[in-house]
């Protein structure tokens, strides 16, 4: 249940609140929590998706064999938390603003990847035929994300909020979404 509530309500809701009175097109999750008064929410922020998509992901990548993707899940989250804790200020400390958005980007690129991961390799688990026709919708949903977020990268020019947001939004419902199929389905 707190799974569902953490997907569906306080990650969308605490984005939300998040981006409130800012520049969509022109700003970025790590400029507005660089923003004083915003450090800790942006701190938080990172936590409480970090460890939503650590333990849902993590749920599901128990079922693949092997554990390529749980250690690329943990490094996900390490990454994401060396993130949110490392300022995004690159007047001032450019080495360290560097730093934070190869953490950010690559965290992305890995939860993105991980989730690639799982919706190919889950249908080898048992009744292929079956388990490949029940992800189609979610391979089909994933593509529509990097879609959409390749999209809104080439309108803004940069990663601004308008994806960032996108992509938290979606992907936590996605994959809340697929842990309640791949649950129901009882693998």
């Amino acid at each position: 249940m707190f799974l569902r509530l953490t997907a569906y309500l306080i990650i969308p809701v605490y984005t939300l609140l998040f981006v409130r009175d800012t520049d969509w097109m022109r700003e970025n999750l790590s400029v507005i929590g660089s923003w004083p008064g915003r450090q800790s929410a942006f701190f938080g922020l990172g936590v409480v998706v970090g460890l939503y998509f650590h333990q849902v992901l993590g749920r599901l990548a128990r079922l693949l064999p092997g554990k390529g993707e749980r250690r690329l899940l943990h490094l996900a989250l390490w990454l994401l938390l060396a993130a949110v804790s490392t300022p995004y200020l690159p007047e001032r400390v450019p080495f360290q603003a560097f730093l934070h958005v190869a953490f950010a980007f690559s965290a992305s690129l890995i939860l993105l990847f991980c989730l690639f991961q799982l919706v190919w390799k889950l249908p080898s688990l048992g009744d292929r035929e079956r388990l490949w026709k029940m992800m189609e919708p979610y391979r089909r949903g994933l593509l529509a994300i990097s879609g959409v977020s390749g999209i809104l990268f080439a309108e803004a020019g940069i990663i601004s909020t308008a994806l960032e947001v996108f992509y938290l939004i979606s992907t936590a419902v996605f994959v809340q979404r697929l842990y309640e199929r791949i649950t129901a389905a009882g693998l």
